[in-house]
């Protein structure tokens, strides 16, 4: 790697970043590619590769066919970087949103991609069948959103900068939580998520509970490398039943992504490389952009010494990356 890139963070986003097309470029560029899409259609017992390029059935924005998507082109976009610059493939730490902090795990050799792959899809089956409510952004310190979540029957969800807060909670109870953000704070935006459920908080408890049994089977392995925990908002505890807690925690605590980037930074981390997904008004691949860039510049506009940024979501960053890695 360059003198830029010594200790990077790999990070890898969650829900919102999936789109219809993900992932084909690098399908049909790379062997690699295919035959982890491959193995992933043998584990999901449906065609990956179909639901990811095409969405015949209209079933990518469904939790429990999301989650398995974006992993599955997270670890695509892992695995081409690490074919593509082979000296690059040693992280300092991994983090990912929400879902992605389970790409993050198989980045640092805690799981395997077959098992984390069937774990989400677990995952997103529960959140999806046994979640309740909506989310909602607001441009509120994570203070200010708890104080307004808690007197309208609503919890944090997460916390993605200073001034950029999510809440979830039953519709109605989010309607009136506007209604008095409104009034308490004029001027101040907010925006109703497209989810399935309010995720990250105490509407998934259903959920953890019966997740919890899927992951007390897991085959998860001491980690390579540090591994950020959304819950804690600082590292995982290594051992393989601490990170099994900490993954049943983070289904209804919030995801404290500030913090996790914060504390990477703060630990030695001098650069971030995003892997997978992608956001934006273009159709294709090529016309997508990082899903975390924004909030990664943001966190480190005031920083003295901001870490450098790359991605690879699709061919064309890929291609950038190497030749700024080189």
């Amino acid at each position: 790697m360059t003198a830029k890139f010594k200790q990077p963070l790999f990070v890898f986003p969650g829900q919102g970043s999936q789109y219809p097309g993900i992932g084909r470029d690098l399908y049909e560029r790379f062997d690699v590619v295919k035959k982890l899409y491959a193995e992933a259609s043998d584990i999901v017992g449906y065609d990956m590769a179909a639901l990811s390029f095409e969405d015949p059935d209209n079933q990518i924005h469904l939790t429990r066919f999301t989650q398995p998507v974006l992993l599955t082109h997270e670890i695509a976009c892992l695995s081409a970087f690490q074919q593509e610059i082979p000296t690059a493939a040693e992280p300092r730490a991994a983090a990912g949103h929400s879902l992605g902090e389970y790409s993050a795990l198989v980045a640092a050799g805690a799981l395997d991609f077959a098992s984390a792959l069937r774990l989400v899809s677990e995952r997103g089956r529960l959140m999806s069948e046994l979640g309740d409510g909506e989310m909602e952004a607001l441009s509120l310190s994570l203070d200010e959103a708890k104080k307004l979540a808690e007197d309208h029957y609503c919890a944090v969800a997460a916390c993605n900068l200073p001034d950029q807060t999510v809440v979830g909670g039953r519709a109605h109870d989010l309607d009136a939580l506007i209604g008095t953000l409104e009034t308490l704070h004029p001027g101040k935006r907010s925006a109703r998520l497209k989810t399935e459920g309010a995720f990250h908080t105490f509407y998934m408890i259903a959920a953890a509970m019966e997740f919890r049994e899927t992951l007390s089977g897991a085959p998860i392995q001491k980690p390579k490398m540090d591994v950020l925990s959304n819950a804690s908002g600082v590292f995982h505890t290594p051992e393989p039943n601490a990170i099994r807690a900490a993954l049943f925690s983070q289904l209804f605590n919030p995801v404290l992504w500030h913090n996790n980037l914060l504390y990477a930074v703060e630990t030695g981390c001098d650069s971030i490389i995003e892997f997978g997904g992608g956001i934006g008004k273009g159709e294709t691949p090529a016309e997508k952009k990082p899903n975390l860039a924004g909030i990664v510049k943001k966190s480190f506009r005031r920083h003295d010494n901001p870490p450098d940024y790359a991605a690879v979501i699709n061919e064309q960053t890929l291609s950038e990356t190497a030749a700024q890695l080189a």
